[in-house]
């Protein structure tokens, strides 16, 4: 957990069973403060919000930061206690804990969404969830800070940095740190629930009672939380199975097993206090939503009831440990040694006590250490001795100072850091020597000849693979890459390891048949580097007959990744359950599939009209898939598939035809017919005909159907061919740094 809140992998990204379509986005900002100012007028037309310098290079300003002397300036810090916040037992260490936590702890395995690589934490609705109260105050004790590094330090780099240095400050072990999150300037697009409240201790949960129905890709159980309620499921303090279900699904949903989960919570709860001295209600807004006049604070207080600790944040009260600020094993001494019995806090919040502790086991009083206070635990901390598999692991970190020390340092950098992508993406001093396999890593490549490539294509050209067969392949190795948390892509070429190349959606036969061939024909070329050449052959071989010279270019260099590489059940959540560039639908969804072909699009930092070229050229190539839902030819609107074109574009568009819904198809399927004869002429489906109904998106497929459009789309649609198959090349793009 963390210090304040203690709060499946694989399935699909989105609900689908209910009978009723939700918005891709949930509630939005403007929903939840429909009185803030909108400033996404200035935004449009492509205008980035982002004030740095167009070549402004945030990994070259990184390398240039005084390092040292930033660290020594967090640590100072944390014992110079501001009389606007004072710091709880005169250290901020903990509290800066928690600010890092709540950062990373965003994270989710199912679409790599949130976390702390862009400093989200800084805006709506991060910014004024529940879970994060007070959280407000630690970025302002820390802006004098990175007013002082300015544009050497990001605040998504700075937000984990200072976590770290608290650990390191309280005598707690950490793993290494890797700097290279860049900010950005404006709320990020993504989706966190559809509840129309956040939390509430009465709240219905996300988990049912068998523990299935927390939606993917969420890693809460209620709205506004970071992982779970920690007075228990719904609030209820005497669900303890419940509340380990909870932790166990939400934990795993962030990549967590359960020995880091417990060494995590432990971890956490070594340091700092709850707090809940007075009923939340007293307290104002989040910081979205509170007056001009606070300047972006928001929960405030009277500044005598903060001198006294009068604050309120989670609603439970107290420290878990006699030491709040200093490592050690008081946690789980504590927890196994006294029985807890149920109390409030003076908040109302359910809570754990000792029974009977003596006073050497109680915690000072967080404002005058010559008081000494109960020590508590919440539903959760108690969930590692209820829950027979937690506290198996909770029994031996208590037995094992050493075996503890090395797992909560592990688990806290994998938390830190599970969303920045492979280690060459990591700057900075403290970067760790040991590769861990959950940063997917990949053996170095060779950069090829141009001899040994134009040999190697001329080969694939003249074997029994066909264009279609050739370019999904391609597609299935490259579009797994997600800018969310940069896994997935090309290099590694996981796509001839499970699960990858047994995905319904990359059609496993065929695509067996393709990478034995390509390995037959590639000598010494990396198995990445030719499923990627293959593909950009097939290409210009399309482009040709179409009537267009292009040269698709590829920069070689990739490797190949071994089953010892990789960690086959992570990469279960990158399974597409939609992919609408080869036209795949496992299922309906609740979700529209063309909201969800938007947000493939987004994960591979597509633009519209990068997305539009790419959709209309897969069709005419006839890259489906042959095992989507609607059949294997669905959506190619061309009669000479094979051949890189604007057909799909100039059929769609087509005035003699008149589109129906299939009736069985629940509205996925839909049949072309001519409008004067009303013969069948083509099949499509939701994510075809929304180029075509779409005002946006029909504008852009216009301009590729008019006359010379052709070639504008040619050239489209091989520029952003090429940003798909390159999207994961870090090891050519940070190179320079190391």
């Amino acid at each position: 957990m963390d210090a304040e809140t203690g709060s499946i992998t694989g399935g699909c990204p989105f609900a689908h069973g209910s009978g009723e379509t939700r918005d891709l986005l949930g509630r939005t900002n403007r929903d939840w403060w429909p009185d803030s100012l909108d400033l996404s007028i200035l935004t449009a037309d492509g205008r980035s919000a982002d004030p740095m310098d167009p070549g402004f290079d945030y990994a070259e300003a990184f390398n240039a930061l005084d390092y040292k002397a930033l660290k020594q300036d967090l640590t100072d810090l944390m014992t110079d206690s501001q009389p606007w916040w004072p710091a709880d037992y005169g250290h901020y260490g903990p509290f800066f804990i928690r600010m890092a936590w709540h950062a990373a702890g965003t994270y989710r395995t199912g679409d790599g969404r949130g976390g702390a690589s862009s400093g989200q934490q800084r805006f709506a609705p991060l910014n004024s969830w529940p879970d994060n109260g007070n959280l407000d105050k630690a970025r302002r004790l820390l802006w004098p800070i990175k007013q002082k590094y300015g544009k050497h330090i990001s605040w998504a780099d700075l937000f984990i940095l200072t976590g770290n240095v608290a650990i390191e400050s309280m005598g707690g072990p950490t793993f290494g740190y890797g700097g290279g999150r860049k900010d950005v300037y404006e709320p990020e697009t993504v989706y966190w629930g559809t509840e129309a409240e956040w939390v509430d201790t009465g709240a219905q949960t996300r988990i049912d009672e068998e523990g299935r129905a927390l939606e993917s890709p969420l890693a809460a159980i209620q709205m506004g939380l970071i992982y779970v309620n920690p007075e228990g499921p719904g609030g209820n303090p005497h669900d303890a199975e419940g509340m380990a279900r909870d932790m166990r699904e939400t934990f795993a949903r962030m990549a967590m097993n359960d020995e880091e989960t417990v060494a995590l919570t432990a971890g956490g709860h070594a340091f700092g206090k709850c707090h809940g001295a007075q009923p939340s209600d007293t307290f104002g807004s989040g910081p979205e939503g509170e007056s001009m006049q606070h300047l972006g604070f928001g929960w405030l207080t009277d500044p005598e009831e903060i001198e006294k600790g009068h604050i309120t944040t989670s609603g439970i009260e107290g420290a878990w440990t006699p030491n709040p600020t200093q490592w050690g094993n008081d946690y789980f001494r504590l927890l196994f040694k006294y029985e807890y019995e149920l109390t409030e806090s003076p908040a109302g919040a359910k809570q754990w006590t000792p029974v009977n502790p003596e006073e050497a086991d109680m915690a000072p009083d967080a404002r005058d250490p010559s008081k000494k206070v109960p020590t508590i635990m919440t539903t959760a901390d108690m969930a590692l001795k209820r829950d027979p598999e937690y506290r198996k692991i909770s029994e031996r970190f208590l037995n094992d100072q050493a075996a503890l020390d090395d797992a909560f340092a592990r688990a806290w950098f994998k938390l830190c850091h599970r969303d920045m992508g492979p280690k060459v993406r990591y700057m900075g001093p403290e970067v760790p020597e040991e590769t861990l396999i959950w940063q997917d890593p990949v053996p170095a490549g060779t950069q090829a000849s141009d001899d040994a490539v134009s040999y190697f294509k001329a080969k694939v050209l003249d074997s029994d693979l066909t264009v279609a067969e050739l370019v999904k392949a391609a597609w299935a190795s490259a579009s797994t890459y997600r800018n969310s948390d940069h896994r997935g892509g090309a290099n590694g070429a996981r796509i001839r390891l499970a699960p990858q190349k047994d995905w319904a959606v990359n059609d496993p036969e065929e695509l067996a048949k393709v990478l034995s061939t390509l390995d037959g024909l590639r000598g010494n070329l990396s198995m990445a580097d030719a499923i990627v050449l293959a593909g950009a052959a097939a290409i210009e071989k399309a482009a040709k007959d179409g009537g267009h010279d292009v040269s698709v270019k590829v920069t070689t260099g990739r490797g190949d990744a071994g089953e010892e590489h990789t960690d086959a059940e992570s990469f279960e959540p990158l399974e597409p359950f939609a992919d609408a560039f080869r036209n795949y639908l496992k299922t309906k969804a609740d979700v529209k599939t063309e909201d969800m072909m938007v947000d493939r699009a987004h994960l591979l930092g597509l633009s519209i009209p990068e997305m539009t070229a790419l959709i209309g050229g897969m069709r005419a190539l006839g890259a489906v898939s042959t095992h989507a839902k609607h059949g294997n030819s669905i959506g190619v609107l061309t009669d000479r598939p094979g051949t890189l074109s604007n057909d799909f574009f100039v059929n769609l568009l087509e005035m003699g035809t008149v589109w129906d819904v299939v009736d069985e198809s629940g509205d996925e399927e839909f049949v072309g017919r001519c409008r004067i004869h009303g013969d069948e002429k083509w099949r499509a489906t939701r994510t075809d005909l929304v180029f075509g109904s779409n005002s946006q998106l029909r504008a852009i497929a216009e301009s590729y159907a008019e006359t010379g459009g052709e070639e504008r789309m040619v050239r489209d649609f091989v520029r952003a061919w090429t940003k798909v198959m390159d999207a994961d090349r870090f090891d050519l793009r940070c190179a320079k740094y190391h």
